[in-house]
C-alpha cells in the first residue's frame, strides 16, 4: 500500500481490531453483554418456548444469545450473561452442538473455545427439524412397524388396524419431508408463497 494511503489503512485497521474476532481486548472480556431490552425479550421468550417443545430452558436462551451476538462468545462470558452456572452452560452448549445450531471457533489469542450460532434461518431451521425427525418420528416409525407385525402375529385385528392408520400417516408425512428436503431452497420458497392456490393447481391436475 502507497505511503499517502496510509491514513486510510490506519482507519481499516482501527475497524478490524475494533470488531473483529480476533480482537486481543476478547480475552479480558468475562463481564456480561449489556443487552438491550429488544434483545433480553428475546431470549426469555426463546427460552419459554423451548419448553414447550420439549427443549431446556438454559438451553433454548444460549441459543438465542448466540444467534443475536455479533461475535463469538465464550463459556464465561455466556453464563454471566445469562446468570446461569458454568457447569449449565458447558452441558447446554454440547446440545446444542448435538443439534448441530452451535458450532465451536477459536480465536486467536485465546486458548478458550468460543461459540457461535448459525444465523441462516432456513439451514438452522432445517437441521433442527431433521435431528427432531432422527430422534422422534425414526424411532416411532420402527416401534409402530413391529407393532403392526406383533399384532398380525396375534391375530389382533383391531389393534393392527389401528396401529397400521397411524403408521400409513407417519409413512406418508415421512416421505414427504424427505422429498421436501431434496428441493432447491428457491422452490421451496416459491412453493410456499404459492399458499392456496396450491389446490387450485392440484384440482386442475386432477
Amino acid at each position: 500500500m502507497q505511503c499517502d494511503g496510509g491514513l486510510q489503512f490506519n482507519k481499516i485497521l482501527t475497524f478490524v481490531t475494533k470488531f473483529s474476532i480476533f480482537s486481543k481486548d476478547r480475552k479480558n472480556r468475562n463481564e456480561p453483554m449489556n443487552l438491550t431490552p429488544s434483545a433480553s425479550k428475546f431470549i426469555l421468550h426463546w427460552g419459554q418456548m423451548g419448553t414447550r417443545w420439549g427443549i431446556n430452558r438454559t438451553v433454548a436462551q444460549i441459543h438465542a444469545l448466540l444467534y443475536i451476538s455479533p461475535e463469538p462468545l465464550h463459556a464465561e462470558e455466556i453464563a454471566a450473561t445469562l446468570s446461569v452456572a458454568r457447569s449449565n452452560v458447558s452441558t447446554s452448549l454440547r446440545e446444542l452442538q448435538a443439534w448441530r445450531v452451535v458450532e465451536v471457533i477459536h480465536v486467536l489469542g485465546d486458548r478458550r473455545d468460543h461459540y457461535t450460532s448459525h444465523t441462516d434461518v432456513w439451514e438452522m431451521f432445517s437441521r433442527i427439524l431433521e435431528e427432531r425427525k432422527r430422534r422422534e418420528i425414526d424411532p416411532t416409525l420402527a416401534l409402530l412397524r413391529d407393532c403392526v407385525a406383533e399384532a398380525e402375529q396375534e391375530g389382533d385385528a383391531h389393534v393392527q388396524t389401528r396401529l397400521s392408520e397411524i403408521l400409513s400417516f407417519m409413512e406418508t408425512m415421512s416421505g414427504w419431508y424427505a422429498q421436501m428436503q431434496r428441493l432447491p431452497r428457491s422452490v421451496l420458497l416459491k412453493l410456499f408463497k404459492l399458499g392456496d392456490k396450491v389446490q387450485t393447481l392440484l384440482t386442475k391436475a386432477t
